[in-house]
């Protein structure tokens, strides 16, 4: 076995997602060779990659077929995440890819897909924060069970000015504003101290070294969402919305929203939230309560990526309520439609960077 057979080999294996092998990719490095064991590492878009074991097995297969049938195979994973942003941006320079989670109307459940989605992508080995961007509704304190706690202050930013420092619970990092007033008071503001938080909350708060950022937007289509996206380099939004017309028709002002010319957001993908009902002492029947497959037809009329569907499940309820997120708990079924979305959607992401790099080199070279 010879390095160079090696890569020939593995030449043949495909990255599923963006269409070119893993060599022409440069996603493999330090191959190592001794007698009939080779080992090399394969470097990955994303610590959540859900295409890991199947990448694996290909890798395997193509050293056994085309070089050593006797080979032992050890394919080692690291992972470098795709970001289409400069190291020079002075907004959140470490944060990699910034993910806002919207819906056109409330109670689709955006900030429990959120949640529960940042601790998807987390539970993959990503460097992950959640902002609640939410005013007047804010919702991560009773979610993560942090109500009542308040994030401390460091030194250090710009001209030495104070930092918020984030909360940290279940290896994500949490911000909201209802951790910094009384949850008893109601958030009494006009539009631009509305603005002003926000602009806060992504230039004051001490967000560090993030893969992902996810935003926790407020429903509709105002004024929060148009500051966001005018202070943060946002890679794009992802669409909650529910089976049944009335969310249709207003998850379809979300995507239309973002398109338009000042804003031009690319549209990650849409997941249809409450999708079906599956009662505990019945795990195989699926009841289309809010309808069904509406949010996939959304998705094809539009021609956006279908995230995936989340079942409307008791214990996603009580998981919110109760300060644990369905993903911190026993519940395989709910754990597994969120684990589905969020792969689903950084192969999305993954894809929108190498587009969006792709279209810039056109850009330099005419």
């Amino acid at each position: 076995m010879t390095t160079e057979k090696v890569l020939e080999a593995l030449s043949n294996v495909q990255e599923p997602d963006l269409g070119k092998d893993i060599v022409t990719l440069n996603m493999v490095k330090d191959v190592e060779i001794d007698g009939n064991y080779v080992a090399f590492t394969v470097v990955l878009t994303t610590p959540a990659c859900p295409m890991k074991d199947m990448i694996k097995n290909a890798c395997i297969n193509a050293i056994r077929l085309l070089v050593n049938k006797e080979a032992t195979v050890n394919v080692k994973f690291t992972s470098n995440t795709t970001t289409t942003r400069k190291e020079a941006q002075t907004i959140l320079p470490k944060v990699k890819n910034i993910i806002a989670v919207v819906s056109g109307k409330g109670g689709v459940g955006k900030s429990t897909v959120a949640a529960n989605f940042a601790l998807a992508l987390a539970r993959g080995g990503a460097a992950v924060g959640l902002m609640d961007a939410d005013i007047y509704g804010p919702s991560v304190p009773i979610m993560f069970g942090v109500r009542g706690e308040r994030p401390m202050m460091m030194a250090g930013g710009e001209g030495g000015k104070g930092m918020i420092v984030p909360l940290e619970r279940y290896g994500i990092k949490l911000m909201s504003i209802g951790l910094l007033v009384d949850e008893k008071n109601a958030v009494v503001w006009r539009g631009p101290m509305v603005s002003s938080a926000i602009r806060q909350f992504v230039t004051d708060v001490f967000w560090d070294e993030l893969d992902y950022l996810v935003i926790d937007m407020p429903p509709g289509t105002g004024d929060i969402h148009l500051t966001l996206m005018q202070t943060a380099p946002v890679t794009g939004v992802i669409v909650v919305t529910t089976p049944q017309d009335v969310a249709l028709a207003d998850a379809k002002k979300g995507i239309a929203m973002f398109g338009q010319a000042q804003l031009k957001v690319p549209v990650i993908g849409l997941v249809e939230n409450m999708s079906y009902f599956t009662p505990a002492e019945l795990p195989d029947n699926k009841y289309y309560i809010f309808g069904k497959d509406g949010g996939k037809r959304l998705a094809e009329e539009y021609d956006i990526p279908f995230l995936g569907q989340i079942p409307l499940v008791q214990s996603i309820r009580e998981g919110g309520d109760n300060g644990v997120p369905v993903m911190m708990t026993g519940d395989e079924v709910s754990k597994k439609a969120f684990l589905d979305f969020a792969g689903s959607t950084v192969r999305s992401i993954a894809m929108l960077n190498a587009n969006m790099r792709l279209e810039k080199v056109a850009e330099v070279v005419a």
